[in-house]
């Protein structure tokens, strides 16, 4: 796994991306979506008291949307940490132009990087299945770019897509596209150790070993997975609709966390 590396104190966090940041699937009872972005920023805010915090991340955005609406807000900002992941949206499309998701990354990174205290970017995981096989080599095109722009911008690389634990389905949602809220743990901590940071637990420990589904479990599975996730995805593909049309971001300007914030 990549080495830490150590940061000046951090005040002040801004998060791009899309849903994988917005924090689905870690359902809070209240309905939102809490995620690895926020429970980092509970975590940062008990290290400086005057602490802030930004998320612009709206699910189901591709790479030149997030370019596009969250990456000037972002700079204007000057956060000491700023997060960006993106492109995985673009890469799960049929008709996907990798050269200009990385061309679009490369963009949100030189305007990001001048004004960032810190840029993280991400490897993101991938789910074990036959999905990630089909999507591999576009996924590893991508994450190779994300190296050589944090080398020629001095950003730092959380690495997840190589973690065994985080490619186990029984840390992903129902949807097989998002984390479980054990899922955003682990990714919280990888990112806080990215950064320099005391260790509080392995986040890619493996999870400890169980006795695979059945036949017809995994059958009925697939049967409910297709039904309430595959066949309405599949829907707004045809009708060019996402998820996150008419949504806006969740921390749209750095505030101060409240106590209802906190995880």
């Amino acid at each position: 796994m990549t080495s830490t590396a150590s940061t000046g104190p951090i005040r002040s966090f801004v998060a791009l991306g899309d849903s994988f940041t917005e924090g689905m699937s870690d359902l809070l009872p209240g309905g939102t979506y809490r995620g690895w972005a926020d429970l980092l920023a509970a975590r940062l805010a008990a290290l400086e008291p005057d602490f802030h915090y930004a998320n612009l991340a709206v699910r189901g955005k591709l790479i030149g949307q997030i370019v596009q609406d969250q990456t000037a807000p972002a700079a204007a900002m000057g956060a000491d940490l700023v997060t960006l992941v993106g492109g995985l949206n673009d890469v799960l499309r049929p008709n996907c132009d990798t050269r200009r998701v990385c061309a679009l990354l490369e963009e949100a990174v030189g305007r990001l990087a001048p004004s960032a205290g810190t840029l993280v970017l991400m490897r993101s995981p991938g789910r074990k299945g036959p999905v990630l096989e089909r999507y591999r080599p576009r996924m590893e095109l991508l994450f190779d770019f994300i190296d050589e722009l944090a080398e020629r911008h001095g950003a730092l690389v959380v690495d997840l897509y190589a973690s065994e634990a985080l490619s186990d389905p029984r840390l992903w949602a129902d949807d097989r596209l998002h984390l479980t809220d054990e899922g955003h743990l682990r990714v919280a901590e990888a990112v806080w150790q990215r950064l320099g940071l005391p260790s509080e637990a392995d986040w890619n420990a493996p999870l400890p070993p169980s006795e695979p589904p059945s036949w017809a479990a995994r059958r009925a599975a697939d049967a409910r997975f297709a039904r309430t996730h595959l066949l309405p995805w599949i829907g707004r593909r045809l009708t060019g609709r996402s998820t996150g049309d008419g949504r806006t971001c969740k921390r749209p300007e750095l505030a101060p966390l409240a106590c209802g914030d906190t995880p």
